[in-house]
């Protein structure tokens, strides 16, 4: 058997959860079948069970685009351009909407089974509007046509299950629900703190941290709304890059000013680290908080977990799935407004709240401990990536 994964992100060019999954679910199949990759990119690897080939995002004669619709106009040609090379697979896989029209051609013009992997929902993500503007709904329309004409759609998460049920016309019995993973042997804790010296980080001090981009999902505006709540002794760290729009960014550039202006223990990373760096401060900090509004999986926690730490999260989506409530972590409660786009009802006390349960950890070394050995074990016996690619490489098997 062969499977080509269609996917926007793939090393050394991961930014999100997204391209998280892709890299060790394409490594953990090749153990059992002969896998291909196309990404964007300039990737040009090959091996007996796993060669990946990356196409340049398309930049010609877009010099004259609006600069919303550009990124869903070179994706479009990028897709097709990733089609011109013989599918020769038995299955295509895709992940995110970027892939998707890969997918939606590959099916149409190779006639090969179509397997789509909902990592998000553009129904649930009305911001991307801020990015995409009208190409949202090019976006949105992509999404929908890929997983109403897939083979089997992978929800990540019960709730992204349900979800695609809601927003979508699927069988549900072409819905299966496969959780993201994490290699253990590599998210582990380590006692190296070079990368803490780096960036000032008093290691002798608890800190809490956050890693992700800087997007209205993840909610990282209200953890940083959310310090002034938090001990003065508690070190903040926000490793946030990569914002999705100028504007965000800078709301992020003023937000975090203006918390530095009474505590000097704040630290912004706004870049990307190497993995190695980035297990460093999940190893080092005291709590991991993960606010966001919108998660299917939030796979970032289970990062964390793996390194040992406890976890405060937003309690939504997928997270509900992965962190077990004052046994790994803390869960806030988050009511949501009914309308687009989702942010919580009354922001301020959202903030409060997840700094109280922050400090709630902090203050106490035996709870953060237990916490941190808690959730090592759930991730090892539920979210091995050896176990999840089994159950693709089962899936796959059925379509063929």
């Amino acid at each position: 058997m062969k499977a080509l994964f269609f996917t926007r992100e793939f090393p050394p060019y991961v930014y999100g959860g997204a391209g998280v999954h892709v890299e060790y679910l394409a490594n953990e199949l090749s153990k059992l079948l002969t896998m291909e990759v196309r990404s964007f990119g300039d990737q040009d690897m090959i091996s007996p069970t796993l060669s990946v080939k990356g196409f340049e995002f398309e930049n010609s004669d877009f010099d004259h685009a609006d600069k919303k619709l550009k990124a869903v106009l070179q994706t479009l040609r990028t897709c097709v351009n990733m089609n011109i090379d013989f599918v020769d697979a038995d299955i295509v896989h895709c992940h995110t909407w970027y892939a998707h029209f890969a997918g939606i051609v590959a099916k149409l013009c190779y006639g090969t089974p179509l397997v789509i992997t909902t990592h998000s929902l553009e129904p649930l993500r009305p911001w991307k509007r801020e990015q995409l503007g009208h190409g949202y709904e090019a976006s949105s329309w992509i999404e929908k046509t890929a997983i109403e004409m897939a083979d089997a759609v992978i929800a990540v998460s019960e709730e992204t299950k349900v979800d695609v049920l809601n927003y979508f016309n699927v069988d549900e019995s072409k819905i299966k629900v496969i959780y993201n993973g994490i290699n253990l042997s590599e998210y582990k804790v380590t006692e190296d703190t070079s990368t803490l010296l780096k960036f000032n980080i008093n290691p002798n001090k608890p800190y809490v941290l956050f890693v992700g981009r800087i997007t209205r999902q993840k909610g990282i505006i209200h953890l940083v709304n959310a310090i002034k709540y938090i001990d003065k002794d508690t070190q903040v760290v926000l490793c946030a890059g990569a914002p999705d729009t100028p504007e965000i960014g800078k709301e992020m550039e003023d937000s975090v000013a203006q918390v530095q202006k009474s505590r000097s223990n704040v630290v912004w990373i706004d870049e990307m680290l190497p993995k190695p760096e980035v297990i460093q401060l999940y190893s080092h900090a005291a709590v991991f908080c993960c606010p966001s509004i919108y998660e299917p999986f939030g796979i970032i926690n289970l990062e964390a977990m793996a390194c040992e730490t406890a976890v405060v999260a937003s309690a939504v989506g997928g997270i509900k799935e992965v962190v077990v409530p004052n046994e790994t972590g803390i869960l806030v409660p988050l009511k949501q407004q009914k309308e687009a786009p989702f942010e919580p009802v009354d922001p301020e006390a959202f903030s409060k709240d997840m700094a109280i349960a922050i400090n709630k950890i902090i203050d106490d070394d035996g709870l953060r401990d237990k916490m941190g050995k808690a959730g090592r074990k759930r991730v090892e016996s539920v979210f091995d990536w050896s176990a999840i690619a089994k159950k693709v490489h089962d899936l796959y098997q059925t379509l063929i």
